[in-house]
């Protein structure tokens, strides 16, 4: 939104006094978003990719490993409650540039690690940068983007989770071969801080509550909406699939496939390229549909179980199939399904939320969504452990399938909620 609208502000018996608030368009912005969602998920993926490497110099067992890849949702998940207050009540842009100081600086950290330990503090310190990300970035695109082009905005973010993998995979994976995992981390880490260079235009001395407008909304009357716990059981199944492949593909295809390391990042590189140009084409899609006339509300809802159900129908068929060329195919296939509900997890919280609410709502969600990357993970490993990668792969598809009747059935219609309406109302006061 170009200008610099003045904007009121009241909280309560303290008025806060009117201040310019100086927006930048909305497509820069957005293009920085994608931007830090992209590396991030370049520096979440950096263990998967070096996985058979680290699993062989320190020893670890499938479960420890699987231990090591949890341990980053351990605080992630949980930080999560915090930054989507403070992106709701503080300076979003800031807090976000905070979060990517904290998470290059560990990727850089753990090419100096040399055991379990440190690789799980490390991987604890990553989860705690990166849990602003998501909280600040659908704050600044609730409040900054129109809602006719947030689907689109949206793909973008669910590219930047695919290509992110994708290309992480690919040129770390290349750069492992040659160099080791060690360099790969601590390439990839300090190139993480160059994204600050840019971002600094973008930083304001406002508060996120204050350039959203209205008083501040009680954080209770959001948890008590039935709505958001919807959302939150279906964050859960979308990223239980995705991150068991960014997890595990790598280590399955070398140590079960007999794919060689190069192979192994090429394919997996092909395989998260799909879901980001997929959901570049779903966002655009839909936003077009919506814009002849379809009913938004099912339009999102439709994508999201359209998605579900494919994710599961492809991973079946990745662990079904013997041969390297149909087990590509299945790849890409997942990999596109994906790709298609990856743009409503977001979009829909966002629509529900509005800007007064969305740091919190994608808070809150984020927080039960990535429950997933602190079970899964460990339940995968035990089951490898146990009776190899067969059951791991079926129960990623069950819990897959298993979202697709939750975005049915669990979610009322797609549209913003009246928070004013949803608060409980206030006793009036007793009079002498």
């Amino acid at each position: 939104m170009a200008g610099a609208p003045t904007v009121d502000f009241a909280a309560g018996l303290n008025p806060i006094p009117a201040m310019t608030v100086a927006r930048p368009t909305s497509l820069p912005l957005v293009l920085m978003l994608v931007a830090a969602l992209f590396i991030n998920y370049v520096d979440r993926g950096m263990i998967g990719i070096a996985a058979p490497l680290i699993k062989a110099e320190m020893a670890l067992t499938a479960t420890q490993f699987g231990l090591a890849v949890s341990a980053f949702f351990w605080i992630y998940g949980p930080a999560q409650l915090l930054v989507g207050w403070a992106v709701d009540r503080f300076n979003a842009e800031k807090l976000l540039a905070g979060g990517v100081v904290v998470w290059g600086g560990a990727t850089a950290a753990t090419a100096l690690v040399g055991g379990l330990a440190p690789l799980v503090a490390l991987r604890m310190l990553l989860g705690l940068g990166e849990s602003a990300a998501f909280p600040a970035s659908s704050k600044l695109i609730a409040r900054d983007v129109p809602p006719a082009h947030r689907g689109s905005a949206n793909a973008g973010i669910g590219a930047a989770l695919a290509f992110g993998p994708a290309f992480g995979m690919l040129a770390g994976g290349l750069l492992m071969a040659a160099y080791g995992w060690r360099v790969m981390f601590a390439v990839f880490g300090l190139a993480t801080l160059l994204w600050l260079l840019p971002w600094r235009r973008f930083m304001r001395d406002t508060t996120s509550e204050a350039a959203a407008g209205g008083a501040e909304l009680p954080f209770a009357t959001i948890l008590r909406h039935r709505t958001l716990w919807a959302t939150c059981i279906g964050h859960f199944t979308s990223n239980y699939g995705f991150y068991f492949l960014l997890s595990w593909l790598p280590l399955y295809l070398t140590s079960v496939r007999g794919f060689a390391l190069a192979e192994m990042a090429t394919i997996t590189a092909l395989t998260f390229a799909a879901q980001g140009v997929v959901a570049l084409a779903a966002g655009w899609g839909s936003d077009r549909l919506i814009a002849g006339g379809a009913a938004a509300p099912v339009v999102r809802k439709v994508m999201m179980v359209v998605g579900h159900v494919g994710g599961a129908i492809g991973i079946l068929g990745i662990v079904m199939v013997d041969s390297r060329a149909a087990t590509i195919g299945w790849l890409l296939f997942t990999g596109g399904t994906m790709g298609i509900n990856s743009v409503g997890v977001y979009l829909i919280g966002q629509t529900f939320a509005g800007p007064r609410a969305a740091g919190r709502w994608i808070g809150m969600q984020n927080f039960i969504g990535n429950f997933s990357g602190i079970i899964g993970p460990i339940v995968t490993g035990v089951i490898v452990d146990a009776s190899g990668y067969g059951g791991a792969f079926y129960l990623t598809a069950g819990i897959s399938a298993f979202g697709a009747l939750c975005w049915i059935f669990l979610l009322p219609r797609i549209e913003p909620i009246d928070w004013d309406a949803a608060q409980p109302a206030r006793p009036a006061p007793l009079r002498p």
